[in-house]
């Protein structure tokens, strides 16, 4: 009878080991549960200022602040949450015309996705009809254009490519909104096919990505968009896409060589594979959303990723302060080739560079 009972135990801890690491995205301790967490974050977004590109326009870190605040609102449904960001959305369209981004560079571009998200979450063609122009210019030649944008234009690219590893959430995230808000198969196709093209050009060996082809150095939240934006296209790409199994390559080999380069504390540096550069939060939140969806969506082995996705939340959110404002995020950053530059890289608090990806990291981990 015992050794029954032995041989049962046997069989059965697999299947209790497997259940383990399902948990492990789900069970967190006190003020960790991605709820709480996206809460104290979203309702932060309402009470700051517009952060400008420029001086000029809203900029693409305030916009995927605002995104992220806005698909939480939508994912817990939190009524008041959503109308409060209507509101601010609603006065940026009137009192504050002269902040909405112009249609002529890839960090501004992007800007479409936020209209065409409340188009999504409201069917109100109005946020259609502004959100659509931003990503059909990213593929419409300017009369003005320089050589190099009539070169990426004449291959079927968008004439805002600049090969800088930024891009690929920029471009990415907009045209994917509009698929979602269209179903025009244009918009994703033509992101997977920029992606590819990216992923061929700036993806070294060890999966990891050069801020650009004459900058060498793996950039912590430049690799970071890189993640994010595969991410958001494989969501998004149909199983027969002729571009997925090579954006799917691209991810998973990425992910292998995080799981590597992951601090013991559980975060990754501003230079990933310098082990004396210092922790930085917003790359660091922007893989562990990556890692968060791979789990869940089938695309990473669950007993392999599951707990670096989860060592990773729980280092990230210690650096939320009382405020809501996320620590030790570098500040916008050019490519430069100069090592020692990405080292002195000031560091902010409560910049939306931070604060957006530690919103994707929430919606990640409320998702069935």
């Amino acid at each position: 009878m015992r050794k029954k009972l032995l041989t049962l135990l046997v069989l059965l801890l697999p299947c209790q080991l497997l259940f383990a690491q399902g948990n492990l995205l789900k069970d967190f301790p006190e003020g960790f549960g991605p709820k709480e967490v996206g809460k104290r974050l979203a309702y932060r977004f309402l009470d700051r200022k517009h952060m400008l590109h420029a001086g000029k326009w809203i900029s693409y870190p305030e916009t995927f602040n605002w995104t992220g605040a806005l698909k939480y609102a939508e994912q817990t449904k939190d009524k008041k949450l959503f109308s409060l960001l209507q509101d601010r959305f609603e006065k940026l369209n009137s009192e504050e015309k002269q902040l909405l981004p112009i249609m002529n560079h890839v960090d501004l571009n992007m800007f479409g996705s936020l209209p065409l998200a409340f188009y999504q979450a409201t069917k109100d063609k109005k946020y259609l009809e502004q959100g659509l122009p931003y990503a059909d210019t990213q593929w419409t030649l300017p009369a003005r254009a320089n050589a190099e944008q009539k070169e990426w234009d004449s291959k079927g690219y968008s004439w805002q490519t600049r090969l800088w590893i930024d891009d690929m959430y920029m471009i990415t995230i907009v045209q994917a909104q509009a698929f979602k808000a269209t179903g025009d198969q244009k918009y994703i196709n033509r992101a997977a096919s920029e992606m590819v093209m990216y992923l061929d050009k700036l993806q070294r060996p060890n999966g990891l990505f050069y801020h650009a082809p004459d900058v060498p150095f793996y950039w912590g939240r430049g690799n970071g968009w890189m993640a994010a934006g595969m991410t958001e296209l494989l969501r998004l790409l149909p199983k027969d896409n002729k571009d997925r199994a090579r954006i799917l390559q691209g991810y998973q080999t990425m992910m292998k060589s995080l799981k590597d380069y992951q601090r013991p504390g559980g975060i990754w540096n501003q230079l990933i594979d310098e082990p004396d550069c210092w922790a930085e939060t917003s790359g660091s939140a922007m893989f562990t959303y990556a890692l968060i969806s791979g789990v869940k969506q089938g695309w990473l082995d669950k007993q392999e990723y599951a707990p670096v996705a989860r060592k990773a939340w729980l280092a990230l959110v210690p650096y939320i302060n009382d405020k809501g404002d996320v620590a030790e995020v570098c500040v916008g950053t050019n490519k430069k080739n100069d090592k020692q530059y990405y080292y002195d890289r000031p560091r902010n608090v409560g910049d939306s560079h931070g604060q957006s990806p530690y919103l994707w990291c929430t919606f990640a981990l409320l998702e069935k």
